[in-house]
């Protein structure tokens, strides 16, 4: 089986969020479950830099007359040998600022454009316009990606597309008079096609036109096709002949694991913490907190927006550094949640730090530090940050949704006692159940040997691509069957 991936990041070249890291991962794991897999990315700065041997296969479509995209195949640095495919078009994609847009974090207004030539690139591989190599599902990653399963339906192509849903709320959303920019023609739009309450919708040409969907959790699968999280597409997800499977994601342990990491002062693993305590007294010197190892330190490694729950955290942290805890956030975002994580740098000296930044090393060290791992989100597809910590020890306190409802066992009376407890978690997103959820891991840190039997316990957690892999490749063979039974019909 040869499957493409089409995606706008992938770890190490370009990252904003989780979408990276499983992009990045995947394709190996596919390959080791007897895959043939190939990326296929936009050609960003970082991505053509890395790029080797390039040989182009294709010029692509340029409905609004500006210098066409080119198709090319090559290696790319660190992906191993592995052939893989760019899309090289400088003037959509090396411009300064991030991925989706500018340096003052306003989206660039023709991201259509930009992320529309994913779909031509792989309609014309699944062409043939590469004569050494035809895809025969192409997995499209959330809604970057979403035209993908249109122009392969609307081709007529005998590719099976599959739509991986990283997160609902972000879903492409256009004007309807960039439809003419995307070189479908005029049946793709519409109430069944790309059309999304008199705009264009990526994530529903997605959902619509692909033989299989998927996300990355189980729990999230359910959520989706409720009105309450399924951000205006829930209908279309029920309506889907094939449903929704939920797969959940995996963590490279070759990257993320304190016994091998680079970036920690000192490497420890479950048997033996000494090297933990090591990596805290110096994350709290280096951040300007004191030093002290009996502190709980509680941490933070997020994206500032509204949907990681963090004003939350703003409402409860007097409660939230009780006894003496500290808190450490890495991340950058809404300009209001960073003003109110400075002021409380401000209010408690040598207790809270605040580092803006986007530092995959410096995550790293927080991992390796950090006792408690907050992820209050209001919702969570997944979340690869409560099961990074989990291997390095930190205990994830997390809002049951999602993703994290999957991976993180609430530490209550009875979790203890049957000795599955692996962190903690509130159910209602209000003050009161979070602050509750706080004063439970506060407690537990009072009791070092309850605590070190749950942190053993989250350390022998595993969530390995390799599973995954296996659920993905019998979501391919569900999606060629259903586009073969559809071809039978035509």
């Amino acid at each position: 089986m040869k499957v493409l991936q089409a995606a706008a990041e992938a770890v190490p070249l370009v990252k904003t969020g989780g979408l990276a890291d499983v992009v990045g991962a995947l394709p190996d794991a596919l390959t080791r479950a007897g895959v043939a897999s190939r990326l296929l990315l936009p050609g960003f700065a970082a991505v053509r830099a890395a790029l080797k041997g390039p040989r182009e296969v294709a010029k692509l479509p340029c409905p609004w007359g500006a210098s066409a995209p080119s198709l090319v195949a090559g290696r790319l640095i660190p992906f191993g040998e592995a052939p893989a495919y760019v899309v090289v078009a400088p003037d959509l994609y090396e411009r300064p600022g991030g991925p989706y847009a500018d340096p003052t974090g306003a989206a660039w207004p023709d991201n259509h454009r930009r992320f529309a030539p994913l779909a031509w690139a792989a309609r014309a591989l699944a062409r043939g316009a590469d004569a050494r190599w035809r895809p025969d599902v192409v997995h499209a990653h959330d809604w970057h990606a979403g035209l993908v399963p249109a122009a392969l339906a609307h081709a007529g192509l005998p590719a099976a597309s599959v739509m991986t849903v990283h997160n609902l709320a972000y879903q492409g959303l256009f004007p309807a008079q960039t439809f003419l920019d995307l070189d479908l023609p005029a049946s793709a739009w519409g109430i069944e096609g790309l059309e999304f309450w008199g705009q264009v919708s990526f994530m529903k040409a997605g959902l619509a036109h692909a033989q299989a969907i998927s996300t990355v959790s189980p729990r999230y699968a359910q959520e989706v096709q409720q009105a309450a999280l399924g951000c205006g597409l829930d209908g279309v997800l029920r309506a889907h002949p094939g449903g929704v499977t939920g797969i959940l994601n995996g963590v490279d342990y070759g990257v993320w694991h304190p016994s091998i990491d680079p970036h920690v002062p000192q490497r420890f693993d479950a048997s033996d913490l000494r090297g933990k305590a090591v990596c805290k007294a110096q994350l709290q010197r280096e951040c300007g907190l004191r030093s002290d190892g009996q502190a709980m330190l509680m941490a933070v490694v997020s994206r500032l927006t509204s949907q990681k729950g963090l004003d939350l955290l703003l409402q409860v942290l007097p409660q939230a550094l009780a006894g003496g805890a500290q808190l450490v956030v890495l991340g950058q975002g809404d300009a209001d949640l960073e003003a109110g994580f400075a002021a409380a740098v401000r209010a408690y000296p040598g207790r809270v730090a605040l580092l803006r930044a986007h530092d995959e090393a410096l995550a790293h060290q927080i991992f390796a530090a950090a006792d408690v791992v907050l992820v209050p989100s209001r919702f969570e597809p997944c979340g690869l940050t409560q099961l990074y910590a989990m291997a390095y020890g930190a205990l994830p306190l997390v809002h049951h949704v999602g993703g994290l409802a999957d991976t993180v066992v609430d530490a209550t009376l009875e979790a203890l006692e049957d000795e599955q407890a692996t962190g903690f978690a509130f159910h209602r997103f209000d003050a009161q159940a979070f602050e509750a959820a706080l004063r439970r891991a506060q407690l537990l840190w009072t009791r070092p040997a309850q605590w070190a039997q749950v942190q053993q316990r989250a350390m022998a957690q595993r969530f390995d691509w390799d599973r995954a892999a296996r659920a993905y490749v019998a979501l391919y063979g569900q999606a060629i069957a259903r586009r073969q039974a559809l071809a039978t019909l035509a």
